[in-house]
């Protein structure tokens, strides 16, 4: 090869590995869609079905028969689960050396997951709620999307953890979810839990850093990421026991087995890209739960929806515009106060 080819060939490298990524990108991208869109489509299929079987006298006895008692317990579980995701932010925050109220971070943290989590998108809808709170407290858009990678750390954290001791204490129950062996549920627990310890290590041992999408942003130490695992658990446990409690009563499943299950359908919930996992959620739910009949399960995954989702956004809705209005008048009242002087 000549000196000029050989010149030529180094300057169209940097263009040529550009092209190729970009190309592995879009297969990646597509693929994910593919696996995305077949979960829903038999999700919908599944839960059709299931619908299609019940008889909706049956299900509104089933609603009638949750009790109070249930209702509060569920409701009692839905305020620790969010106030744990509050937990979320507040770690990231002192990740990032920024000082922030806690009651700023609580709105920030509450409002943008409830609105997240009803309307989906979190990337848009979460990202905005954050922003436009964070912001007036000095946040740059680029702080922000770094608290919310930190934050996305600890749900993962806490998530593979609990998903892991699952598959580890009870592969039977999961396999009749994943269709898999008993013997390679445990040895994926395995996999998983060890990939969690290798992580703590990893990030124990020296500072870490990482990038995403241009930014670099220092990882948590042992501590700080110890407690994402304790505040994941948490929140995951938490989520679990509200439907747990509004189960039908004559429900043989023990609680470790029902959040291994729990985990393992938000997995394949945020797979499906549906908001908050609606219709995949549901179908490995329906699939996977023992109850004496399915308009009883169905019953439960209603009220669950009303109040993990439902409640918690109208509640958000209300907090931000409140919180709008306050800031407005507070404005005003400055400018009034301006214009005497």
């Amino acid at each position: 090869m000549s000196e000029p080819d050989l010149k030529d060939e180094i300057e169209s490298a940097p263009e040529r590995l550009a092209s190729v990524i970009a190309r592995r990108r879009r297969l990646i991208h597509l693929v994910a869609m593919t696996f995305s869109f077949s979960i829903l489509a038999l999700s919908v299929v599944v839960l059709v079905r299931a619908f299609a079987t019940i008889r909706w006298w049956d299900l509104r006895i089933a609603i009638e028969a949750t009790g109070w008692d249930q209702i509060a317990l569920a409701g009692l579980f839905t305020a620790i689960s969010y106030l744990s995701l509050t937990g979320y932010d507040a770690l990231a925050l002192r990740q990032l050396s920024l000082r922030v109220p806690y009651g700023q971070t609580a709105l920030a943290s509450f409002t943008s997951y409830a609105v997240s989590f009803t309307l989906g998108f979190p990337l848009i809808t979460a990202g905005t709620v954050r922003y436009w709170i964070y912001s007036q407290s000095g946040l740059s858009a680029g702080k922000v999307a770094s608290l919310t990678i930190v934050a996305g750390i600890t749900f993962w954290l806490g998530m593979g953890l609990v998903i892991g001791v699952s598959l580890i204490a009870d592969p039977v129950g999961l396999a009749d979810i994943n269709h898999l062996k008993i013997w390679l549920n445990v040895l994926i627990g395995l996999c998983v839990v060890a990939s969690i310890l290798c992580w703590l290590i990893w990030v124990s041992r020296a500072r870490r850093r990482i990038r995403v999408q241009g930014m670099s942003l220092e990882l948590p130490g042992f501590w700080l990421t110890a407690g994402q695992m304790t505040l994941g658990v948490i929140d995951l446990c938490a989520a679990a026991g509200t439907l747990y409690a509004l189960l039908p009563h004559g429900v043989a499943m023990h609680f470790l087995d029902f959040a291994g299950t729990y985990a393992f359908a938000c997995l394949l919930g945020i797979a499906s890209n549906a908001p908050g996992g609606l219709g995949a959620f549901e179908m490995t739910m329906l699939n996977s739960t023992p109850t004496p009949s399915p308009e009883g399960m169905i019953a439960s995954l209603l009220m669950f929806r009303v109040i993990y989702y439902l409640i918690p956004f109208v509640l958000a809705m209300a907090l931000l515009g409140a919180h709008e209005i306050m800031r407005r008048w507070a404005s005003l009242r400055a400018d009034m106060s301006a214009g005497d002087d």
